[in-house]
This record gives C-alpha cells, sequence and structure tokens, in this order.
C-alpha cells in the first residue's frame, strides 16, 4: 500500500513530518518491522520476502519430512493387499488339486492314456477326427456265393463293388488311371525270422503288382542289414524303416497299425497317393493292379467266404472295443490285405491302433490281436471296395471253381519257428 498524501491520515502524517514531530506513532497497517512506510522501506520490505522465498525453496526439509511420516501407513496398506492376494493364489491352487484328484479314472476313453503323439498329429491336408464308439445295427447277412453257388457276389449291399476275375476290364482301367500319374504305397513288416520272406515278397511284387505305375515299398524291420538288394524297376522306389523288436510276437501285430499311422502322418501322405498294407509271408501269383484302388480297401478272408457270420471268429466278449455282436457282420475280413487312399488309411489305421490301446488299459487283448479289431472296425465304416479271395489265398486250401485266378497268396511256412 503507498502512501496517499489526500489522505486523512495521509496529510496527518504530512504534516507531522513538515513540522518535524519525528515522534509521530507510525500506523501498523503501514509500516514493516515498525519502520514507516516509504518507498524505500517498501523495496527493503519486498527484497527481504524475495530472499525469504528463496531459502525455503534451497532448503526442502520440512516438506520431506512431512512425506516421510506418510511411508509407514503406505507399507502397511501394500503389505495387507500383498497378503490378501496371496491367500486368493493358495486357495485357487488347492481347489485345483482337489479336482484333480478327484478326476475318475478312464476306462475305455484312450485320450487320457499316456499315448504316444500320434493322436497330436495332423495331416496337413486331413483334420483328425476323434474316436467314436459306434451303434449295433442288425441287418441279413450278404452271402458271397449267390445268387449260384459257382458265382460270385459282385455288389454289396451297401453298393461297394466285390472285385474279381471278370468284372473289370484290365485294359480300360489302365487308359483311366495310367494319366492320373499315381504313386502307390505298399507296406510289409519283416521283423525276426520273417526277414527271409523279403526278397520273394519283393520279387513277385515286381513282376505282378501295379506294373507300369510308381510304386514305392516300405520295409519295416528289426535287422534294416537283412533287408536284400532286390533289382527294382524304373519309378519304384524301396525304403527301409528301422522298428524295436518286440519282446512277444502278438506285440509285432498290435503294435502294426500305429506304426502304419504314424508313418503316414510323418511321411508316407506327402509321398504317395494309395497304400495298401500286406503280409510279407505271401507272394503274389499273378497281376494286381488299378482295378484294386479305392478310398478304402478290405479283402475277404479266403477261410469264411462261405461260412455263416455265427461262425466267424470275431471277438465276442463286450468288455473289448472289438466285440461283434452276432448280429452283426458282413463278411469276415482278413488283416493281411487292406488299403486305399492314404488319408483313410491313416483314419482307419489310427481308429484301430485307439480300440488296441483302449483294450490294453483294461487288461483286454482280442482273439486275433488287430485283425479283431479291423473287422469291427470295418463293420462300423463299410470298405468302399472289396477284394475277392483271390486277392489273399491260403494255397493249403483247395481252389473252389467260384475263384477263376488267385492273385495273391501264402508261403507254405512253420508259423511255430517263426513265432519262436
Amino acid at each position: 500500500m503507498t502512501w496517499n498524501p489526500q489522505s486523512p491520515g495521509g496529510a496527518a502524517r504530512g504534516r507531522a513530518g513538515q513540522q518535524g514531530w519525528g515522534n509521530y506513532p507510525p500506523d501498523k497497517e503501514h509500516s514493516f518491522a515498525g519502520l514507516p512506510r516509504t518507498p524505500k522501506t517498501q523495496a527493503q520490505s519486498l527484497t527481504a520476502l524475495r530472499e525469504v522465498g528463496g531459502s525455503a525453496k534451497s532448503h526442502p526439509g520440512s516438506a520431506g519430512a512431512q512425506a516421510q511420516t506418510l511411508h509407514p501407513e503406505m507399507r502397511c496398506r501394500r503389505l495387507a493387499l500383498g497378503l490378501g492376494f496371496g491367500l486368493l493364489v493358495g486357495v485357487a491352487l488347492c481347489s485345483l488339486w482337489l479336482y484333480v484328484e478327484n478326476v475318475p479314472p478312464p476306462v475305455y476313453i484312450p485320450y487320457y492314456l499316456p499315448c504316444p503323439e500320434i493322436f497330436n498329429m495332423k495331416l496337413q491336408y486331413k483334420g483328425v477326427k476323434p474316436f467314436q464308439p459306434v451303434a449295433q445295427s442288425q441287418y441279413p447277412q450278404p452271402k458271397l456265393l449267390e445268387p449260384k453257388p459257382s458265382e460270385l457276389l459282385t455288389l454289396t449291399s451297401w453298393l461297394a463293388p466285390i472285385v474279381s476275375e471278370g468284372t473289370f476290364d484290365p485294359e480300360l482301367l489302365h487308359h483311366i488311371y495310367q494319366p492320373l500319374n499315381l504313386t502307390i504305397g505298399l507296406t510289409v513288416f519283416a521283423v525276426g525270422k520273417y526277414t527271409q520272406f523279403v526278397q520273394r515278397f519283393l520279387e513277385s511284387a515286381e513282376r505282378f503288382f501295379m506294373q507300369g505305375y510308381r510304386v514305392h515299398y516300405y520295409i519295416f524291420t528289426s535287422d534294416p542289414g537283412a533287408v536284400p538288394g532286390v533289382p527294382l524297376g524304373p519309378g519304384r522306389l524301396l525304403s527301409v524303416i528301422a522298428i524295436r523288436r518286440p519282446s512277444r510276437w502278438e506285440e509285432v501285430s498290435t503294435r502294426r497299425m500305429e506304426a502304419i499311422s504314424q508313418h503316414i502322418a510323418a511321411r508316407a501322405h506327402r509321398e504317395v497317393d494309395y497304400l495298401f498294407c500286406l503280409s510279407v509271408d505271401m507272394v503274389f501269383r499273378n497281376p494286381w493292379g488299378p482295378e484294386t484302388l479305392g478310398d478304402l480297401v478290405a479283402a475277404i478272408h479266403p477261410g469264411y467266404f462261405a461260412a455263416p457270420r455265427q461262425q466267424f471268429p470275431y471277438e465276442r466278449r463286450h468288455v473289448s472295443t472289438a466285440f461283434v455282436a452276432d448280429s452283426e457282420g458282413d463278411f469276415y475280413y482278413g488283416g493281411a490285405v487292406f488299403g486305399g487312399r492314404v488319408a483313410r488309411v491313416y483314419e482307419f489305421t489310427r481308429g484301430c491302433h485307439m480300440g488296441i490301446l483302449a483294450d490294453k488299459a483294461n487288461g483286454i487283448m482280442a482273439a486275433w490281436q488287430e485283425e479283431s479289431h479291423l473287422n469291427r472296425r470295418f463293420i462300423s465304416h463299410k470298405p468302399s471296395k472289396v477284394l475277392s479271395p483271390e486277392y489273399l489265398w491260403d494255397d493249403r486250401r483247395p481252389q473252389p471253381p467260384s475263384l477263376k485266378l488267385i492273385r495273391f497268396s501264402t508261403l507254405d511256412k512253420d508259423t511255430n519257428w517263426l513265432r519262436s
């Protein structure tokens, strides 16, 4: 506030100053530290205020002390929040542990078993379908020797052709399939003493199997060095795949479906269009050509093609996933011959292997190992083409008049010695 000589107080002070009244009491509202409010004292007061403000900025000790008094409260609050969060996490983990401990054990669901990595594999072009049990169906059994005992049935009740000599034109089929530039794969298992059959099998295949087409042989063996070097024709390849030798001969049969499905998923689906799975202890007798190609192909067993289905050696125990009722079944198919498009063979072998794993988890082995599961699978997943016993014959049996030509048949062998 400045001095105004026009105000009453200002006029009085002015007069006192002019008259020399030095003891005139200063007005406290217009003074600083008891000094008169003059321009000089006003400037001094402003300078003092600036110095006090600067010293407060350079010494923030009082504000820091006030902030430090808040730290213990914040630490207590954070500690309480941490303890509460830890308690919630502990309760959640305990609940999860109790849930896992109380999950019931699996019975027939192979996905809960310590299965191999095959169940996580997928083909690049085909999604993997989950294993589903199927309901039973009842219908009359088809008869292969209808309508006449000397003639074979040529069509199944689900409209799948039954291939036999005289039901196709080989020249016409060759003209249809040859431009497709197909590659046909063929798998056989030669484990232990069965390696002695590899040479005769390959020599007969080079002579009769899919002549004029590209062929890729896959030999699964526990002794790769025992596979002989058989000369192959142009466009025909051979791959030897090493496998572990099982301790029992039954394991060769039960592990076959697993090995084939793994091989398809890992490799064969990129190399072949069709894949046939045959037994190595057999030989080709006559041409085997493109008439056998189909989505899913099965061969009728030579020992039961004229028998009623009640006499088929199906697995009859209800506890097995391969169980077949007396009222079920079309034909009894042999496990020595099956095939089709590589994607369908993958699904088929994977399904059979899952059934085998489910039985193994429950301490069960089907009556005829993989052949029992193969027949169960073909009942619920019908083959698109059926091969007559011409393509799977037993030379120990006399050839009936209904079979005009034998194309693939067994060798005479001592089975007990081979499995010892």
